[in-house]
């Protein structure tokens, strides 16, 4: 915290040995969970807000008091902004599921192989990764245990198969189905990703 404060303060911080570190022209980005166990305790349910997506006013507000009685004014005071996020809801968090598919994908791409997620894998991954209080962190967790790591594991037992893989689930699990591999003109169509 003193750290802070003498940046903030001077603009500059000095080491033991006399160097000085100029941040006149820096902008420093902080985030915290702070006041996440407040918006878990007062989600609300019924029809006051979605499923799962408490009133952003009223999340503002307790945020914002959580924030006044963990910091100590002076810190505050120094603070020029603060940005409050909304809670992810599910529609966001499929989004998210798209965007990191597709990362995986091109990189298997690379390796000749091809991979395609359905609808019930998406689900899956949203249902296992869904901590509005959390952000996204338990989504890309669920991700990476439910699909990325399986994966891996079908792809090292045989290193040298080039297949496709149709990604599905079913009840508790993530399956991946093996295909042939698809034609040279849809291996184009991926390459844009």
């Amino acid at each position: 915290m003193n750290l802070l404060l003498q940046i903030m303060e001077e603009g500059k911080l000095t080491d033991s040995m006399g160097r000085k570190i100029d941040f006149k022209n820096t902008i420093i980005v902080m985030t915290s969970n702070l006041g996440a166990d407040l918006i878990r305790k007062s989600t609300e349910v019924g029809f006051g807000a979605p499923e799962g997506v408490l009133d952003y006013k009223a999340m503002q507000e307790k945020i914002q008091g959580a924030v006044k009685k963990h910091f100590k004014p002076e810190f505050l005071n120094r603070l020029d902004n603060f940005i409050i996020f909304k809670t992810l809801d599910k529609e966001s968090l499929k989004r998210i599921v798209d965007l990191e598919f597709k990362i995986l994908q091109k990189r298997l791409f690379k390796k000749g192989i091809n991979i395609f997620l359905d609808e019930k894998a998406k689900d899956f991954l949203v249902e296992k990764g869904y901590q509005p209080e959390m952000g996204v962190r338990p989504l890309k967790r669920a991700i990476e245990q439910f699909l990325e790591d399986p994966l891996a594991e079908k792809l090292l037992i045989q290193p040298d198969k080039k297949v496709d893989y149709q990604i599905s689930a079913k009840k508790d699990e993530i399956i991946f189905v093996e295909k042939e591999q698809t034609k040279p003109q849809e291996k184009k169509d991926l390459a844009k990703i």
